[in-house]
């Protein structure tokens, strides 16, 4: 009986599936990327923000780092199309004031509501910011029902 040689298999030869994906370019927007690196790295206000937010208050869902093409917001509400933007020391750069604006504006074009909140508020109380917060997205129209509308002829 002969044994077999043990050379291992060429590449893409084998009984085993490759790992590593084959070498393929990604298929997400490197805008994803970019959002998912700015989850880790967070600045302290953020942080501080997120950890009211992730809990739903008033029954809302936030989003952190949600990317909206070109562009990555702090927060984001669906249901309220609000942005909340986090705003330190470097917005008050006039350079940094001329980008905020255009951005603004083109995130408004997309019918969005934003919101700029000061760094050093919410390190002072970030409960009380997230009650502004939802005093903003709270208008009629994004509150849950309180039950099934009136039918035809019933007083409102």
């Amino acid at each position: 009986m002969t044994a077999m040689p043990s050379h291992p298999p060429r590449d893409g030869e084998g009984d085993r599936a490759r790992r590593g994906g084959g070498g393929h370019p990604p298929t997400q927007r490197p805008i994803v990327y970019t959002a998912r690196r700015l989850r880790q790295e967070m600045t302290p206000p953020e942080a501080a923000l997120w950890q009211v937010l992730r809990r739903r208050p008033g029954g809302l869902k936030f989003r952190r780092q949600h990317p909206f093409d070109p562009y990555v917001v702090d927060f984001f509400c669906r249901e309220a199309a609000l942005v909340v933007e986090v705003d330190g020391w470097a917005h008050d750069n006039p350079n940094r004031a001329r980008r905020d604006e255009t951005r603004d504006a083109r995130l408004r074009e997309r019918g969005l509501t934003i919101l700029r909140v000061p760094a050093d508020e919410v390190m002072r109380d970030a409960a009380a910011v997230a009650t502004g917060i939802l005093k903003r997205a709270g208008s009629p129209l994004h509150r849950p029902a309180a039950g099934p509308p009136p039918r035809s002829g019933e007083d409102i």
